[in-house]
C-alpha cells in the first residue's frame, strides 16, 4: 500500500525490468474498421476492432512456391468449421475475467505486450539474477510486431520456427489466444490453416502412441477431411505449440528417432521433436511459447528466431491498457444499477492512475507485467464498484495467482512434479513473513538469496531453484526505485508481501527448530511408548516390574505436549495478527480500503508522525489476508494451485484467532479500526464465526469514514444477518448516498439511535428513509438528519414515514433546508404520529407563520414534549408570540426559540450553543453571526428587565458564552 510515493525513475536492469524506450520506437498504431471477412471466413457481423502494437492484421503472405491448395469446397467448409470451433473455445473467458468486464472480447480493444528479438548467445548465459537499478541495462534489442515474426532474418534466410519465451505474467497465454482469434476472424491471411496444441494437454499421463494426424483429428475433429492435404499446405500451415516447458523433448537420435510420416504413431514428444527438426512437414511454420528456463531444450539450429516477451516495458502501453480496461462496461450482476461508477468517475480513476504512472513510482515497475495491470484494474473495480456481491480482496489475489500459476510446475515430465506456486509459497512466503515480522518492505540481495537457497541440498533442489529464478522470480520481486535505497528489492505489489506472508502461515510452513525436531521425536516416542508399554504390561503380571510400565506410559504424553506446543505457536501468530489489525496510528489511521485506493491512484496519504522511526511499516492487510485464506472458497482455489490447507489446520487457526479477537475486540475502537475489524470478518466469509465474535457489539461508530459502495457492502454483509439490536449506529460525515442507504438497510433496521448527519442526503434519500420507517422490523427511536439538504420535497416523504412508524421518538431536522413549505407539511401531518417526543427543526429559514403553525400542532400533539425552532427567520414579535402561547399552554410541548424564557435563562441554552460549536465549520458564518447577535440582544434586554441577582448572574454567564462564539466567528463582542 505504498505505491503513491513520488519517486524518480530509475533504470531497470535485465534481471527484473527493461529500460524504457522512446514511444516512437516501441509503439505502432493500427486501427481496423469493419473488417469484412471474405467468403466462408465470416463468423458474424462486421465489428470495429482496435489493436495496439504488433498487430498481425494486413500481413502479406511471404513469397513462397506454395499457393492456396486448400481451396476445394469440402476443405474450405472444414476449415470454416475449424475456425468457428477455435473461436468459440478461445473466446471463453475465465470467471475472474468475466466478472470484471469484457476485457478480451472480440469487439473490444487489445494491447499486445512488447516482443524483443533475442539471440542464441543470450540464451547460453547463466540466468540473470536480480539487478540493482544503478547497474547499466543491456543494449537495446529491436522490437518485433506479430506480423514480423516469420519475416526473413538479418541474413535473408527463411524463418520457419519462432520461439517466444517469457517469465510468468508477461502475457504468453494472452498473446497466443489473441493470435488464434485473429486467424479465426481472417486477420492472419498469411496462413491458410492454423493448428494450436497445448503441451500441457499433450503431456497428460496415460496417452498412448498416436500419429500427428490422429492428434489433430482427436483435438480438431473438423479437420479430418483436410488431413490428407496438410502436407501440401507448406508454409501456409502454422502450428502453435503453447507451453513447451510441460514436455521433456529429447533431440538426440538415440532418444528420438527420425520420422517424416504424419501417419506413424509416436509419442507426442517424439512428434513435436520431428516437427521442430523440420523432418516432418518441413515446410510448415511453427510458433513455440515457453518459459525462459527451458528455451535451451530446443537446439538453436532448429530455431529461426527467438523473441522475448517483455510485457509492458513502455509506460505508454501501461496507460493505454488502463484506459481501455477501466472504460469497459461491468458485466457483474447489478452492474448497470445504482451505485456503479459513472463515466465521469471512470475518467477520474484513469486520470489519477495515469498521473501516478507518469511519476515513475513503484507501480510503474509492477505494471511492467501485464498480469499486474490486470490486478490493479481488478482491485480498483473491487474498491469502486458495488458488484459482484461476495467478492473479497483475498479472493482477487488468489484468483490472480490461479490465473498465472494454475497448472504451472517446476519439474515438467517428472512423475510427481512440484507446483510452482507451492515452491513460491515456501521461498517467497518465507521472505515475506520475515519482512512482516521485522516490519520491513525492502530486502537486500543477501536476504533474497538466503530465503531462496535455504534447504537446497541436492542436485534436484538446485535445478528447481534455477528454474524458479529464471521463470518466476521477477514476478514476485522488483528493484526498489525509492531514492536512498540502492541495491534493495521490494515485492512487485506491496500487498503481495502481506498475502504471501499470510499464505506462509496458514500453510503451516513456518516452523521453529523445536517444532521441526519435536514433531519427529514426539511421533517416534509415541509409537515406541505404545509398543513397549504393551510388552512390559504383560511381563509385569509375572515379574515385580510394575514401575516400568508406568515410566513408559509417560511416553504417551509426548505427542500431547507437542500438540499443545503447536497450539501455543498458533495462538502467538493469532496474537500478532490481532495486534496488527488493531494498531492505532494517529498519523496513518485510514482504513485499509482507503489506503489501498490511495496507493494505487497516487493520492498522498497522511504524513508520517515526526517522532516515528522512518523504517516503521504498517501491515494491516496481513490479518485480512490470513482470515480470507481460511475461507472455504479460497482454500478450494489454493488446492488447485497445489497449496492445500487441511481442514483441521484451518479450524485450529480459526479457533486461535477467535480467542484473541474475543479478548481484544470488545474494546471501543476508532471508526477506521472498527471498519478494518468488520473487513476482516468480510474476508473470512464465515457468518457463524462473525456472529460469535461480534455478538457483543452494540455501538457501530463509523463517523468520518468515507462509506463507498464497497464499504457499505462489507458492513451489510457482516452485520446484516445478525439478530441483536444495535444501541447506536453513527454514520455522520460518511459521504453516504441513497444507494449506500439501501445497501445498509438490514443494519439500519436494527439500530435504536441512527445518526446520518452531514451526508448531503437529498429528497431521494428521504424516500429510502420512508421505507425504513415504515418497515415492520424498524427499531429506530432516534433519527438525526441534521445538515442534509432534504428540502420540502424530502419532508413530504418523511411525514409519510412518520405517519406509519411506531418506534421513532426523537427526530432532528436541524439545518435541512425545509423552509416554510417543509414546516407547514410537518404541521399538517404531525398528528398522524402518536409517539414522537422531540422534534428539532432549527435553522430551516422558516418565517413566523410557518413556525407558529408547527408550534400549535406541537401543543396539540399527545406525546411531543420539545420543539426546537431557534435560528429560524423569526421576528422579535414572532418570538414573543411563541413565548406567550407557550406560557399559556401548560403541560404541553416546550418550544425553544431563544436562549431565554421570559426573564430567565432557558434550560436549553447549552443545547443551542453546543449545536453552534458542533457545526462551527459547516454553517454559513454570516448567518450564524446574525442569529447569535439577536440572541445576545435578548439576553441583554432580559438582564436589564430583571432585578433578581441570581438571574442576572446566569444571564451574564450565557452572554459570555455567546460573546466568545461571536469572537470565533469574527463578529463584534461586547
Amino acid at each position: 500500500m505504498r505505491w503513491s510515493r513520488r519517486l524518480p525513475w530509475a533504470v531497470w536492469g535485465p534481471g527484473l525490468v527493461r529500460a524504457p524506450q522512446p514511444a516512437d520506437e516501441n509503439i505502432l498504431w493500427m486501427t481496423h474498421w469493419n473488417w469484412a471477412l471474405k467468403g466462408g471466413c465470416s463468423l458474424g457481423p462486421p465489428r470495429a476492432f482496435t489493436r495496439h502494437y504488433g498487430s498481425s492484421v494486413g500481413s502479406v503472405p511471404p513469397s513462397e512456391r506454395h499457393g492456396p491448395v486448400l481451396r476445394s469446397i469440402s476443405a474450405a467448409e472444414a476449415i470454416q468449421r475449424h475456425r468457428r470451433n477455435l473461436a468459440e473455445w478461445f473466446s471463453r473467458l475465465p470467471r475472474e475475467e468475466r466478472q470484471f468486464g469484457p476485457t478480451f472480447a472480440l469487439d473490444t480493444v487489445h494491447v499486445d505486450p512488447v516482443v524483443r528479438e533475442s539471440a542464441p548467445e543470450e540464451l547460453l548465459r547463466p540466468p540473470s539474477e536480480l539487478r540493482s537499478p544503478a547497474q547499466p541495462p543491456p543494449a537495446a534489442r529491436p522490437s518485433l510486431a506479430l506480423s514480423q515474426l516469420f519475416d526473413p532474418d538479418a541474413c535473408g534466410c527463411r524463418v520457419q520456427t519462432v520461439v517466444l519465451y517469457g517469465a510468468v505474467g508477461t502475457g504468453k497465454s494472452t498473446l497466443v489466444r489473441k493470435m488464434v482469434l485473429d486467424w479465426c476472424h481472417g486477420r492472419l491471411p498469411a496462413f491458410e490453416l492454423l493448428i494450436p496444441f497445448s503441451c500441457e494437454d499433450l503431456s497428460s499421463p496415460g496417452r498412448g502412441p498416436a500419429s500427428l494426424c490422429q492428434l489433430v483429428a482427436r483435438r480438431h475433429a473438423a479437420l479430418t477431411e483436410v488431413l490428407p492435404l496438410m502436407a501440401a499446405a507448406g508454409s501456409r500451415l502454422l502450428f502453435v505449440l503453447h507451453g513447451l516447458e510441460r514436455l521433456n523433448l529429447d533431440f538426440r537420435l538415440a532418444g528420438t528417432g527420425l520420422c517424416s510420416d504424419p501417419q506413424e504413431p509416436l509419442a507426442p514428444a517424439a512428434i513435436l521433436v520431428n516437427l521442430l527438426r523440420k523432418y516432418m512437414l518441413p515446410e510448415a511454420r511453427i510458433l513455440v511459447t515457453t518459459r525462459p528456463s527451458v528455451v535451451g531444450r530446443i537446439p538453436s539450429k532448429y530455431v529461426g528466431r527467438y523473441g522475448e516477451i517483455c510485457g509492458f516495458s513502455d509506460t505508454n502501453l501501461q496507460k493505454l491498457y488502463f484506459q481501455l480496461r477501466l472504460h469497459q462496461p461491468d458485466c457483474g450482476p447489478g452492474a448497470a444499477g445504482a451505485g456503479g461508477p459513472t463515466a465521469a468517475q471512470r475518467d477520474g480513476l484513469v486520470e489519477m492512475l495515469s498521473r501516478n504512472l507518469e511519476g515513475h513510482h513503484q507501480i510503474t515497475a509492477a505494471c511492467f507485467l501485464p498480469s499486474y495491470c490486470w490486478l490493479v484494474c481488478a482491485t480498483l473495480h473491487f474498491l469502486h464498484a458495488p458488484a459482484p456481491a461476495g467478492q473479497t480482496l483475498t479472493g482477487i489475489y488468489t484468483s490472480f495467482l490461479r490465473l498465472n500459476f494454475g497448472g504451472e510446475v517446476l519439474a515438467g515430465g517428472d512423475p510427481a512434479p512440484l507446483s510452482l506456486m507451492a515452491y513460491a509459497a515456501r521461498t517467497m512466503g518465507k521472505l515475506a513473513y520475515e519482512g512482516v515480522s521485522s516490519r520491513r518492505t525492502r530486502f537486500s540481495e543477501e536476504d533474497v538469496r538466503g530465503c531462496l537457497e535455504a534447504g537446497v541440498r541436492s542436485e534436484e533442489d538446485f535445478q528447481l531453484l534455477h528454474s524458479f529464478r529464471a521463470d518466476a522470480l521477477r514476478f514476485f520481486l522488483a528493484p526498489c526505485v525509492e531514492p536512498g535505497h540502492p541495491g534493495t528489492f521490494v515485492f512487485t505489489v506491496p500487498a503481495l508481501q502481506e498475502y504471501l506472508a499470510a499464505l506462509y502461515i496458514v500453510l503451516g510452513l513456518r516452523k521453529t527448530t523445536l517444532q521441526r525436531v519435536g514433531k519427529d521425536v514426539a511421533e517416534l516416542a509415541g509409537r515406541v511408548g505404545e509398543d513397549v508399554s504393551l510388552v512390559l504390561g504383560i511381563l509385569a503380571k509375572l515379574l515385580p516390574l510394575r514401575i516400568l510400565p508406568l515410566l513408559f506410559n509417560l511416553l504417551k504424553v509426548v505427542p500431547r505436549v507437542f500438540g499443545r506446543m503447536v497450539g501455543k505457536s498458533r495462538e502467538a501468530v493469532a496474537q500478532a495478527m490481532v495486534l496488527e489489525m488493531f494498531r492505532e496510528e494517529d498519523y496513518n489511521n485510514d482504513d485499509v480500503l482507503d489506503q489501498m485506493g490511495a496507493s494505487i491512484l497516487g493520492v498522498e496519504g497522511p504524513r508520517r508522525h515526526p517522532d516515528e522511526a522512518p523504517e516503521d511499516e504498517v501491515f494491516e492487510l496481513f490479518p485480512m489476508f490470513m482470515g480470507g485464506l481460511l475461507s472455504a472458497q479460497n482454500r478450494a482455489l489454493l488446492a488447485q494451485l497445489g497449496c492445500p490447507i487441511k481442514n483441521l489446520d484451518a479450524l485450529e487457526n480459526a479457533q486461535a484467532i477467535k480467542k484473541k479477537l474475543g479478548k481484544l475486540g470488545r474494546r471501543a475502537l476508532p471508526p477506521s479500526e472498527l471498519l478494518d475489524h468488520l473487513f476482516f470478518h468480510y474476508e473470512f466469509q464465515n457468518q457463524r464465526f462473525s456472529a460469535e465474535v461480534l455478538g457483543s457489539l452494540r455501538r457501530l461508530d463509523l463517523a468520518g469514514v468515507r462509506m463507498t459502495p464497497r464499504k457499505c457492502m462489507v458492513v451489510a454483509a457482516v452485520l446484516g444477518s445478525g439478530r441483536h439490536a444495535l444501541d447506536e449506529v453513527n454514520l455522520a460525515s460518511c459521504q453516504l448516498d441513497p444507494a449506500g442507504l439501501r445497501t445498509l438497510m438490514p443494519v439500519l433496521l436494527r439500530a435504536r439511535k441512527l445518526g446520518l448527519q452531514l451526508n448531503s442526503l437529498g429528497p431521494e434519500a428521504c424516500r429510502d428513509l420512508r421505507e425504513l420507517l415504515l418497515h415492520g422490523q424498524c427499531q429506530v427511536t432516534t433519527l438525526r438528519l441534521s445538515n442534509n439538504p432534504l428540502t420540502a420535497a424530502g419532508a413530504a416523504s418523511l411525514v409519510e414515514g412518520l405517519a406509519g412508524n411506531t418506534s421513532l421518538t426523537h427526530l432532528s431536522l436541524l439545518h435541512t433546508g425545509l423552509g416554510d413549505e417543509g414546516l407547514e407539511l410537518l404541521a399538517a401531518q404531525l398528528q398522524r404520529n402518536q409517539q414522537l417526543q422531540e422534534l428539532n427543526v432549527a435553522y430551516n429559514s422558516a418565517s413566523d407563520s410557518a413556525a407558529l403553525a408547527l408550534a400549535k400542532a406541537a401543543w396539540e400533539h399527545p406525546s411531543l414534549q420539545l420543539l426546537h425552532l431557534y435560528f429560524n427567520e423569526l421576528s422579535s414579535e414572532g418570538r414573543q408570540v411563541l413565548r406567550d402561547l407557550g406560557d399559556a399552554a401548560e403541560g404541553r410541548a416546550r418550544v425553544v426559540v431563544s436562549l431565554t424564557e421570559g426573564a430567565a435563562v432557558s434550560q436549553y441554552w447549552s443545547v443551542i450553543l453546543s449545536e453552534v460549536q458542533r457545526n462551527f465549520h459547516n454553517w454559513d458564518r454570516a448567518r450564524v453571526r446574525r442569529h447569535l447577535q439577536l440572541l445576545l440582544r435578548d439576553l441583554e434586554d432580559n438582564r436589564g428587565a430583571t432585578l433578581n441577582p441570581w438571574r442576572k448572574a446566569q444571564l451574564l454567564r450565557v452572554e459570555g458564552e455567546v460573546t466568545a462564539l461571536l469572537g470565533r466567528l469574527g463578529g463584534p463582542g461586547r
